[in-house]
């Protein structure tokens, strides 16, 4: 069995805000202790690490997976504030969180090593376009579907789930979704759940 790769990370935690491998989240920072945390990240390695709290007080117990994101852009105003770019490099399973006297909170993490070479089956690609086209059509999205059809199946799934507009349960479970596959299948129920009809009368809800 392979050995754990444990690594500390500074959190920004933050309701409906995903990140993937792979993929960006542009973030304004404008709080003092998140100022703090990207002056710190920016002297250090740049690294941020997006989590869920588990309900929208940024100081609540946290979900279980995150993804840690590194500041590719970074834009500082006069007032101390920051436009910073993410983006994705790992996905991280949360062990702890640590007693720090930092303003932002910082956790112990083991990084998640993710499947190589996910596709999925020609199929699945179609179903999928499918039932993203029905749902951008719902939900009055104008969306580029020639450059969709060039994204690879992980950019797209995961670029998918990363944007849309679900509530924060159901957008961790797509983020702590194993691989692709299931990821895919999880987010074509939520796309179809949605086009049934009210929400409410459901588990999933939309922001």
């Amino acid at each position: 069995m392979g050995q754990v790769n444990k690594v500390r990370l500074s959190i920004f935690p933050l309701t409906g805000a995903i990140l993937y491998p792979g993929l960006h989240l542009p973030l304004h920072i404008f709080e003092p202790r998140y100022r703090a945390m990207v002056g710190d990240a920016l002297a250090r390695d740049r690294r941020i690490a997006m989590i869920q709290p588990a309900d929208p007080d940024e100081d609540a117990p946290l979900f279980e997976v995150g993804c840690v994101g590194r500041i590719s852009e970074v834009e500082t105003s006069e007032d101390g504030r920051y436009n910073i770019m993410l983006t994705g490099e790992h996905r991280f399973r949360l062990l702890r969180e640590l007693e720090v006297t930092t303003p932002f909170r910082q956790i112990e993490a083991e990084l998640i090593e993710e499947p190589k070479d996910e596709m999925l089956t020609l199929g699945e690609r179609a179903a999928f376009e499918h039932e993203s086209r029905k749902f951008a059509k719902a939900q009055g999205y104008e969306i580029d579907w020639d450059s969709v059809a060039r994204l690879d199946d992980v950019s797209l799934v995961n670029g998918v789930s990363q944007i849309a507009p679900f509530d924060a349960a159901a957008k961790q479970a797509l983020l702590e979704a194993p691989n692709l596959r299931v990821r895919c299948d999880l987010l074509v129920q939520l796309m179809e759940f949605f086009g049934k009809g009210d929400p409410d009368e459901g588990n999933v809800t939309l922001q």
